[in-house]
């Protein structure tokens, strides 16, 4: 059926060779490999596809089963030790992951999975730094408030920093860099979750993190954003992130009324510990996937 084999029926259907007067096989009946011999090169480039594709799922499951260990870990270790935190939601959502795993899954069904699972573990990360963090400023803020006291130099009033810049200052002189606020996801995964600020790219695309810092400065103005409030959020988030989460407003932008006021609100519980991009990404992931289902 392949056509790999040929056979060549001989009038009393038995197997043989005519041979000429040298001893030359002039005919021969029965079967022939000759049309698997001239594929020969075709099938060994599709053999190493096979093997290519093979190891592929193998590091693929690899890594999501070390992936899916890391996080249940985490989520134990964060519960039992009384962290802050949603756990009940993220145990929610790790569990949802691990059941969407089919019972006979092809590269790209765990290949997705393990996208969204070292997302989710990126958020944890987050969330135990920013509570670490958060406890470190607390107890800075007190070492601070006792030396204003002591002191008598300052006014207390720069306890309660009145702008996003001040905000960001302050995190910066109390030991929490403003650049590492929050970690970036990968650049892939910020795409995925956010393509139309492809649109917006040199050359109407974004290749890198400086093409996506460029989009997002030109997608600010167009949603409306003032220069401040973007500059509070770079100060505050970073540069990248700042640039992701005008992204994720421009994704929604058909549901956010004010860019400005929401990009604004972000900075303020960036500053306080209290917002990851990791939920916002996934959503938009999902939202995608959806629409692609629908769509297909």
């Amino acid at each position: 059926d392949a056509g790999l084999i040929q056979r060549k029926d001989s009038a009393n259907g038995k197997r043989y060779a005519r041979k000429d007067e040298t001893g030359g096989i002039e005919e021969a009946f029965g079967f022939s490999l000759a049309p698997l011999l001239a594929r020969a090169e075709e099938l060994a480039h599709a053999a190493q596809q096979v093997a290519a594709e093979r190891k592929r799922f193998r590091i693929t499951k690899e890594a999501l089963s070390i992936c899916r260990r890391d996080v249940r870990k985490m989520i134990s270790a964060a519960v039992e030790e009384g962290v802050a935190g949603d756990w009940g939601h993220i145990e929610e959502m790790f569990l949802g992951l691990t059941g969407r795993i089919p019972r006979t899954p092809t590269v790209a069904d765990l290949q997705q999975i393990l996208e969204e699972m070292e997302m989710l573990r990126e958020e944890i990360i987050n969330s135990l730094e920013m509570q670490e963090n958060s406890e470190t400023m607390d107890s800075n803020a007190v070492q601070n408030e006792r030396h204003i006291q002591n002191s008598n130099t300052e006014s207390s009033n720069e306890l309660e920093p009145s702008s996003g810049k001040e905000l960001g200052e302050k995190l910066h002189r109390t030991g929490r860099p403003k650049s590492e606020a929050i970690k970036a996801f990968p650049l892939g995964m910020v795409l995925k979750a956010c393509p139309e600020i492809n649109d917006y790219g040199p050359d109407g695309a974004v290749e890198s993190w400086r093409d996506l810092m460029s989009a997002a400065v030109v997608v600010r103005s167009m949603l409306g954003v003032s220069p401040s409030a973007y500059q509070d959020a770079c100060e505050v988030m970073g540069q990248a992130n700042a640039a992701v989460a005008v992204a994720c407003i421009l994704e929604r932008a058909g549901h956010i009324n004010n860019a400005g006021g929401y990009l604004r609100d972000l900075t303020r519980k960036a500053a306080r510990g209290e917002f990851s991009l990791g939920p916002m990404l996934m959503a938009l992931m999902r939202a995608n996937q959806d629409t692609g289902r629908k769509v297909g």
